[in-house]
Parts: structure tokens; C-alpha cells; sequence
């Protein structure tokens, strides 16, 4: 269940969106267009007016159809901007910092059964904790 804030954050996003996108941030617009792009079953007045005021956030189907609809990547509707950056910054690190050598250890990783990643993964863990 997605709490009160994610609701919020997301209503404000779907608001600024639609805005940006040059249509009034209205339930009975964002049902009119929603509907045009959704190809399941369609979605009431109230249902979309839940979403504009936090009260709900759409299904995964439902908010790739607003993200082709908004023509926005569905994650700018419901991450922050902030923690978007902040993974591209992380995967940014990893192609700089990670030489050869280590994405090979890190593609033998992938190989290995369940029982011997967990092994792995605690050894790092231990070698952390003595650091």
C-alpha cells in the first residue's frame, strides 16, 4: 500500500505534467484523454480525480498509458527528480570507477547457485564489518 506522502508527490507530479503538456489539470480531462490512450477497461471520473488529489496511485499498466499519453518516462511520475538524479549518479559511478577486472568478477557473480551468492555476499558483509 502506498503511503499518504507517495500519493501526494504523485498527484503534484500528474498535475505539473498535464500543465506542461498544455492541458488544465481537470479529472474530467485527464479522464477524456486517459481513456483515448488506455486501451483497458476505462477509468471513471472518480477514479482519475483520486489520482489529481492524492488519493490513489495508478496500476503499473495504467501509468505506463499516462507517461506514452504525458510523453514522460513513467519514473518522473513517480520518483522525484532528485532520486532519479541521484541514480544516475550511482549508475554513473559504477561505469567510471569499475575497472575490467571487476566486471568480470562481477559477471561470474551472476553465474554462481543461490547458496554461493549469499556466501559472497556475507564474506563482503564481514570484510566491511572489520574494516
Amino acid at each position: 500500500m502506498k503511503n499518504d506522502d507517495e500519493k501526494s508527490l504523485f498527484a503534484k507530479r500528474l498535475v505539473l505534467a498535464m500543465q506542461s503538456k498544455g492541458y488544465e489539470a481537470k479529472a474530467s480531462i485527464l479522464e477524456r484523454e486517459f481513456n483515448l490512450n488506455y486501451s483497458g477497461k476505462p477509468m471513471t471520473l472518480h477514479g482519475v480525480r483520486k489520482w489529481l488529489i492524492g488519493e490513489a496511485i495508478p496500476s503499473g499498466d495504467k501509468l505506463l498509458a499516462l507517461a506514452k499519453w504525458l510523453e514522460i518516462p513513467p519514473e518522473e511520475l513517480i520518483l522525484n527528480k532528485n532520486i532519479q538524479t541521484a541514480i544516475q549518479q550511482r549508475d554513473a559511478r559504477w561505469k567510471q570507477e569499475l575497472g575490467y577486472k571487476d566486471k568480470e568478477v562481477f559477471e561470474a557473480y551472476t553465474q554462481l547457485s543461490s547458496s554461493h551468492k549469499k556466501i559472497i555476499r556475507d564474506m563482503i558483509i564481514a570484510l566491511l564489518d572489520n574494516k
